[in-house]
Parts: structure tokens; sequence; C-alpha cells
């Protein structure tokens, strides 16, 4: 459906952007004629109006005049980009239709390449048909659309003209009854009890689009009911105005003259067979058969028969009363066809799933689908790499990577193991004092196991009635900052997650352990931390006991959404279940120094939320924007959060004008920020970034970001570093920048280079711009694979 109001805007947005490219064009063709080389009996096209009378207002009489805006809609090539009334595409057909190769063609090619618009091609009686059409489509029987062709006042008003449309829209016709007719019984037991989720109630505007809904939302019922041959176009419509005067109409649905028998009784499922072609699409050279299914695989059967089966004839915790039917009589589903074809495509372990239901016999005696599962086997090793560089004016450099090698099927029931290893370098260029003044580095390996099911508790012979699965993570992460310390920071989880619905996503962490050992401590460290006992604090050995939930929504992959919305929200709560631990042995809950073996461990409740939207312009051109929010408030064994849950800004996916923990918190100015994290308490980030195609696959981008963290509590150490109402404009860093993408499909190179705009503490420069210093040295250089958001 295309909305007049934003195609307009959108041509707009294109326009003021090239604006400048276009003016030497039209300077040099401004003197052309735009009729001197009309065809013989063509009347050049300059545009249309509507009137519209009798407006409905309704949600319905909308929908209708965007479709018949839209059915009515032409672009005229006298208008650059069908707004500004410059003729740019008629005075390049002119000027240069007679080039065929050189400059010339290239002008035509480049700004020409379709002729112009004629009245003829136009064809404004034939739209005025379809729009009228569209108007009776929604109930507006007595609407009608007419045309007339206006010619143009002043010089050659006998070659140009515009059309000019006239809607009337009238009265529209509401439903007064729906009748089912012409069934057989248990087809119209069934019809009826569905009816509270009708489409056509009593009292609305009549509208087609809602009767062909009707027609599927019925084929769908009775399709999971046991009808697999029953299609919608079994289903006719029969409509009359006259039994309730007054714009009514009375609806009778019935079925097509010569309804196939197939379609009116109902099916149950049989034999199930599975072939498993082999990981090179060879045909199965063996068989098994296990309880009611067999299954032929080729050379060694990778999946335990037990899972097929499970994944076949799963029985699950539903609401649904077709597939709660379909469990108890066997009876055929649509709907339980569609979720165990997800089911097994979700697994990740084939590369091909289809599933074929046929009749046992063609002589419609038997009321019998065997089915046929044919399904090929993917690559069993998946291989995943991430890779930055970052570069930033005040000489600090570093590249970082990550690796992930997976494994499909361990235990040939679809489970899968991932192993990542991951590092970083990073040291500070420059000659004199300055050079090697700290480099650190980082690395860490990761292992989880992920089984396509929910291990604990057992449902037993029931499961979820959609996706969830049971994850076992176990790292280790060194981190090494020269000169001053290391730190070690080892643990586990484990992670249930459910998807009850396509767009959203809920993880539960009921056990997150992780230890953090602090180690290499040199004199400058404790120096240092002597003058920043915070740090110290965060960094300390302690374990960090907790309890985790995210939930995600993500509706990027639901057809029909042109602007995508991804949002997750992530609570953690630590030590708590430890220190009520305590408190049941007569410790107090608030008891400082509490330790678990001979360790303390951390208290702290965090709540961190992120917002993306994206709007799509058009195919070449989008806009997309973050909004980053999160709190974390430290309490009990010590007021300081760990290190590894602090919040902080800066990076290739954050502000990228600065390097990472360079910013913060608040209007705090780190006297030595090339060794101390810029860490905080609480996180605000905004980001909004405009892309398009440059050429190809080589897209640009413009962006804007904007943030900084926050102390929740006053810190004698670093001044200005709470968050406050009253200092909070100041204190958000600002940069903008531009940077160039190169999308392979599968996989993005991204380069970007921010500049600074404001620094969240006093540079002693007056003004918002606050950037002291060569220009150069505001700049930041971040060399990245994948969006930042």
């Amino acid at each position: 459906m295309k909305k007049k109001p934003e195609y307009i805007h959108r041509r707009i947005i294109v326009a003021t952007s090239a604006v400048g490219c276009w003016l030497a064009l039209v300077c040099g063709l401004s003197a052309c004629s735009t009729t001197k080389h009309l065809p013989e009996g063509e009347v050049l096209y300059t545009g249309y109006s509507t009137t519209v009378n009798d407006r409905s207002e309704t949600r319905t009489g909308v929908t209708a005049m965007d479709e018949v805006d839209a059915a009515l809609d032409k672009a005229p090539s006298t208008k650059m980009f069908g707004v500004l009334p410059i003729p740019i595409k008629v005075w390049a057909y002119n000027r240069y239709a007679r080039y065929d190769k050189g400059f010339g063609r290239w002008m035509y090619n480049r700004f020409a390449a379709d002729p112009p618009v004629f009245i003829s091609a136009v064809n404004p009686e034939v739209r005025a048909k379809v729009a009228t059409n569209i108007l009776h489509d929604y109930g507006y029987f007595n609407g009608t659309v007419k045309s007339a062709v206006i010619p143009d006042t002043g010089k050659d008003s006998l070659k140009k003209a515009s059309v000019a449309y006239t809607v009337d829209m009238r009265n529209p016709y509401y439903i007064d009854t729906v009748y089912y007719d012409r069934f057989n019984k248990r087809m119209l037991t069934l019809m009826e009890r569905g009816r509270r989720n009708t489409l056509l109630k009593p009292g609305e505007q009549f509208n087609v689009t809602n009767l062909d809904g009707e027609r599927s939302r019925i084929s769908t019922q009775l399709r999971n009911r046991g009808y697999y041959y029953f299609r919608p176009d079994y289903f006719t419509y029969q409509a009359d105005t006259t039994l309730v005067p007054g714009g009514h109409i009375s609806l009778r649905l019935i079925p097509i003259p010569g309804l196939p028998a197939a379609a009116q009784k109902p099916y149950y499922v049989g034999n199930t067979s599975v072939y498993l072609m082999g990981k090179g699409g060879e045909s199965p050279n063996d068989s098994l058969h296990y309880k009611d299914i067999t299954i032929h695989y080729y050379d060694k059967l990778h999946v335990r028969p037990n899972m097929m089966y499970r994944w076949l004839h799963y029985q699950a915790y539903v609401r649904n009363d077709s597939l709660r039917a379909a469990q108890q009589t066997g009876l055929y589903s649509e709907y339980r066809q569609k979720r165990v074809q997800e089911r097994i495509a979700q697994l990740g372990i084939f590369r091909y799933i289809d599933m074929q239901y046929v009749s046992r016999d063609t002589t419609n005696v038997s009321d019998t689908l065997d089915l046929r599962v044919n399904a090929t086997f993917d690559k069993p090793y998946n291989a995943q790499l991430e890779f930055n560089v970052v570069t930033k004016s005040n000489d600090q450099t570093g590249p970082g990577a990550a690796f992930t090698l997976s494994k499909n099927n361990v235990f040939g029931g679809g489970e899968t193991w991932d192993v990542k290893l991951k590092g970083s370098y990073e040291w500070q260029t420059g000659g004199g004092d300055q050079s090697s003044l700290m480099n650190s580095w980082e690395y860490g390996i990761s292992s989880s196991l992920t089984f396509p099911r929910v291990l604990f508790p057992k449902l037993g012979k029931h499961e979820y009635d959609f996706p969830a699965s049971t994850t076992f993570r176990v790292y280790a992460d060194q981190l090494n900052r020269a000169k001053y310390y290391g730190l070690l920071s080892f643990g586990g989880s484990v992670t249930y997650n459910f998807q009850p619905k396509r767009v959203s996503n809920h993880s539960l962490l009921p056990f997150r352990l992780s230890f953090n050992v602090l180690q290499n401590e040199t004199q400058a460290f404790i120096d240092k931390v002597k003058d920043n006992p915070s740090l110290y604090s965060s960094l300390r050995n302690q374990f960090i006991p907790a309890i985790e939930y995210i939930y995600t929504y993500d509706n990027s992959t639901v057809r029909g959404v042109r602007n995508p919305i991804w949002f997750q929200v992530d609570a953690t709560s630590a030590g708590n279940l430890t220190s009520c631990i305590y408190r049941l042995t007569g410790r107090d809950f608030d008891e400082k120094n509490k330790e678990f073996l001979g360790t303390p461990f951390a208290q702290f409740l965090k709540l961190n939320t992120e917002f993306r939207y994206l709007w799509k312009i058009d195919k070449n051109q989008s806009i997309a924007t973050r909004f980053t929010a999160g709190a974390i408030c430290a309490y009990g064994n010590t007021d300081v959060a760990p290190y590894s849950e602090q919040f902080y800004v800066g990076g290739s996916n954050s502000l990228r004008a600065f390097t990472v923990r360079s910013i913060g918190p608040g209007g705090y100015q780190a006297p030595d920020s090339a060794y101390i994290d810029q860490t905080g308490d609480i996180r605000i980030e905004a980001n909004v970034e405009y892309r398009f195609r440059v050429l190809g696959d080589l897209y640009g981008a413009v962006f804007l970001d904007a943030g900084n963290v926050w102390l929740l509590r006053e810190d004698a150490d670093r001044p200005n570093a709470k968050f406050t109402f009253k200092d909070f404009a100041k204190q958000v860093a600002l940069n903008t920048g531009a940077g160039i993408r190169y999308d392979l499909g599968f996989l993005v190179f991204r380069l970007d280079c921010g500049v600074a705009l404001h620094l969240p503490y006093d540079t002693g420069r007056k003004g918002y711009y606050n950037i002291t210093g060569p220009f150069g040295k505001s700049l930041g250089v971040h060399f990245a694979i994948g969006y930042p958001f």
C-alpha cells in the first residue's frame, strides 16, 4: 500500500541532499524548450490534482483513500523528483536523445533514460475506473472517480496538460448478518465454533480485504482439524443489499459449485518415513524402524532415533484448540505441520527439509495421510571471525579479534558446541616519553554447549510449543595492564532461552557465577589507587554470584514490517541469594565483608535497556537510531560495583570519536586517561546514523553520537562524576562523523571517522564546542566488521 505523504517526504529528502550537484545541470539545460521535440499528437503530462467529496474519516475510509491515491499517482517528467517545478528529464531528453555515445549518451542515460510522460501514457480514464473499483471493494458501492484533462495556460498550452480527478466517496455499506450455508454438518459445527474469531462482525464497515481474510481464517481452521485438501478459494460469497435497507449488507458464505469430495472430509496422519540425505546429497542406502517411524539414511545415522521421533511427534503444552485436538485424535493439523517443520529447521543441522503428506489411495476411500520427510544434512562445522582496529589521534591504537568455531549435532540430538577465542592489544604510539607509555592486552576463551530443549526441570513427554533451549557456558579471560596489574576472570552460567512468539525471546540465567582475581600488582599501581580507591575496590578479588533475566523484542523478520524495531531489557541481581543464606544463619543481610570460600562476593542490582529503530526511506537509504540506558546499584559488601559490571562508552560501536573507556564519569577529567579506565554506575547514550548507497555494494554513512557514564554516589577522588539533572546537558559528550561500508551480504566491512564536538568536562574553552588543540586531535578512526547497531 502506498502512502502519498511519506512518498513526497522521501522525495524531498533526496532532493535536498542532492541539490548542489543538480544546479550545474539546471543551468546548462534551462534554455531548452520542454515541448520542442514532442511526437506528433502527444500532450505532455504536467501533474494531477484530486478533489474528494464526502470524504470518510473512518479507518476503512482512510485506507480506501490511500489505495485510491496510489492508483491515481503518476509523477510528471516536468518536475524534479516529482515535486520541484524543474523539468530536468524533459530538458535532458530533448537535448541528448539524439546521441548514441560519448558524453551526450552518458547525460541521456543519467538524467533522461525514460522518455517524457505523456497524457496518453497516464491514461486518466483507466486510472479513474481502477480507483472506482477500489472504492467498491471497501464498501463504497455508490462511489465514483472521474477524470478531466485540463490544458495548461500560457505558452504551448495545447501541448501540455494536467489531470483533475474528482472522487465522490458517498456513504459506505455496513455488515448486517453473516451466514454459513451448504456445508456438511461437521464442517458447519467447526465453523460456528470459530465464529468468535471472525473478521466479519455485524456493524463493521464492509471491505473486500476482510472478506479474503475471513476465507483464509476459516480454511486454516478446517485444515487444523483434518481437512487437508481444503483451500480458501473453495469459498464464495453471496451479498444482498435489499434485505436490510439503509446501507446494510447481508452476506452468505457458501462452498463453490463442484467442491471436491476430498476437501469435505477430515484426514488422519498415518505412517511416517524420514529420508536423510548424505552431506553431499547422497540418497539413503540403509534404514531402521523406530516405534512408528522408518528412518532411511546414508551410510551412518547421524541423529538418535528417539530424538527424530521426539521432533516429529512431540506432545506440547498448548492453548491452541486445534493443535490439542490433533494431538489427541491424530488428525492432520496445518498448525502442527508448520510448528514441527519450524522446530526441526531451528535445530540448524539440516540444510533442507520438506514434509509431504500423501493419501494412501486415490479412490477417496481412505482417510489416512502418510507423511514423508525429506532432509539434507548441513555442514557440521561453522566458523565466524570478528575483527576491528581502532586508531585515535591521541596516539592510542589497538586491534581486536574474535574467532568462534561451532560443531552442530554433537550428540545426535541437535546439540551445538561453541568454542570462542578472543584477543585484543592496545598501545600508545608516538615519540619521546609518550612512546609505549601504556601497553595492554586481553585474551579469553569460552565454551558453550546448547541443547535444543529444556533439560531441567524435566517435562516428561510434554514440551513447550515454541523454541526452548538450555545452554551451559564456561569462560576465562585474562587482562594485562603493562606496568600496573593483571586481572583474571573466570566462571560459568546456565541459560534457558524461550521464544513463545516470533518477535519475543526470554533468557533466564538462574545460575551465573564469575570470579575475579587481581594479579601482578606493581608499586606504580599501588601508588595510583591511593588516589583512586574506588578503582581498587572494583578490581579486587571477589565472587559475583548472579541471577539474570533478559527480554528481547525484534520484529525485523516479520513479513510486511518496513521499519523494524529492536528492544532489549536486562535485569541482574547479584549476591542476594547468597546473602539470604547468610541471613538464615543469623548474620545481618547488610553486613560488610561477607565472604564465600574465603573471598568477598559482590552485591548489586543492575538494569540495562537498549532500543533501536530503523527507518527505511527506500531501498538505497535509511536512518538507523539507537538509545541505551542502564544503571547499577552496589550495596552490602561494598558500594562499588565490580569492574566487569560497570558501564562505559566510546569505541567503534559507541561514541566513535573516542576510544573505549576514555570518557566520564560525568564531568570528571582523568589525569592520566592512558591508564585509568573511565567507567560508571549510570550510562545514557544515543546514536543516529544516515546510511546511503554510494555505488554497488559500497555504502556511506553520516552519524551523530552522544552519551556518557556517571556515578550514582559522590566520590571525593572523582569530582563532578555524580549524576545530576542540573549538569546533565553539559556532561553529555557529543561527536559526529562519516564512514564507508562495503557490504558483501554475509559480511560488512566498516571504516568510521569520528570528530569530537563537545567534551563533558571544562577544557578552558568557552561555548558548546569546547575542543582545544589541533583539529586532528579530535579525530577517532575505527575499522570494524558489521554495523555498529
